[in-house]
C-alpha cells in the first residue's frame, strides 16, 4: 500500500529549506526509496511549510528513514524550523490521477468505439494535434480532429489498449496498442481484410480538465506494409 508522510513545519528560511532538500536528493541518489516529494507554502502564512513525501509502502519509508543521509538532513531541517516539525503518516486508500484516467478512457472507450460525438467531452475547443505522419501537418480544432479520426480509424475499426502511462503536471504520456482489421479504403488502398496490431506513443497536454494539445508517434510504416501499400526492406 502506498504510504505518504506529511512534514509540517514553521520556518522563515524557506530558501534555505529548499537548498537543504536539494542536498538530500543528491546525497540519497541511488539509495532513497521515496518516489515523489513535494514542498508547499501556506498562502495565508509565509512561514508555514509542508513537505509531502510518497513511498511505495510504509516499510520502504522506514528504510528511507534509516539512511544516515536522511537522519543528517532531518537534524539540519529541525535547526531551520522555528519549532519541532510535526509528522503525519498516511496509508493511501485512494489515489486517482484524473488526467491519466481521462487519457486512458479516450483510447479504450472513445476511440475504440469511434464515438466521435464524445470528443467535445474530452478535448478542448482549441485542440491542436501534432503528428509527423500526417501529410497535412498540424490539426486545429475539433472539426479537423474528428474528420482525421474518421479517415484513420474507420478503415480499420481498431481496438485500443493502453500499455502504460506516466503523468507529469499537465502532461500525460501513454504507450498504446491497436488491434485492427483492414475493412475500408485507406490512402487509395482497397480493403484487404488483413488483421494486425500496431503500437504507438502519445503525449497529451491538459487544460481545464480536457486535452488541449497532443503529440503522436506511431508505427505508420508498419501499417502501410500490413495493408500492402508499401514493402519494407528485409534485414
Amino acid at each position: 500500500m502506498t504510504f505518504v508522510q506529511l512534514i509540517d513545519c514553521k520556518t522563515s528560511r524557506v530558501d534555505d529549506m529548499n537548498r537543504l532538500l536539494d542536498s538530500w536528493v543528491e546525497a540519497t541518489r541511488g539509495k532513497r526509496t521515496a518516489t515523489h516529494a513535494l514542498v508547499g507554502r501556506d498562502r495565508s502564512s509565509s512561514t508555514h511549510v509542508v513537505e509531502i513525501v510518497e513511498f511505495p509502502s510504509y516499510e520502504e519509508a522506514m528504510r528511507n528513514s534509516n539512511l544516515p543521509e536522511t537522519d543528517r538532513i532531518f537534524q539540519e531541517m529541525v535547526a531551520l524550523c522555528d519549532e519541532m516539525p510535526q509528522f503525519t503518516d498516511l496509508d493511501v486508500v485512494r489515489d486517482e490521477q484524473l488526467n491519466k484516467d481521462t487519457a486512458r478512457r479516450v483510447f479504450e472507450e472513445v476511440l475504440s468505439e469511434r464515438d466521435y460525438a464524445a470528443l467535445e467531452d474530452y478535448f478542448h475547443a482549441d485542440y491542436v494535434e501534432h503528428d509527423p505522419a500526417n501529410p497535412t501537418g498540424d490539426l486545429h480544432g475539433l472539426d479537423e480532429a474528428r474528420e482525421n479520426l474518421r479517415e484513420e480509424l474507420d478503415p480499420f475499426e481498431p481496438r485500443f489498449t493502453v500499455l502504460g502511462a506516466v503523468a507529469d503536471g499537465d502532461l500525460v504520456s501513454q504507450r498504446f496498442e491497436a488491434a485492427a482489421r483492414h475493412v475500408g479504403t485507406f490512402m487509395g488502398t482497397e480493403p484487404t481484410g488483413r488483421e494486425f496490431t500496431l503500437t504507438g506513443h502519445v503525449t497529451f497536454r491538459f487544460q481545464d480538465g480536457k486535452i488541449a494539445e497532443s503529440w503522436f508517434n506511431w508505427d505508420n510504416a508498419r501499417l502501410l506494409a500490413e495493408i500492402g501499400a508499401v514493402e519494407l526492406p528485409r534485414p
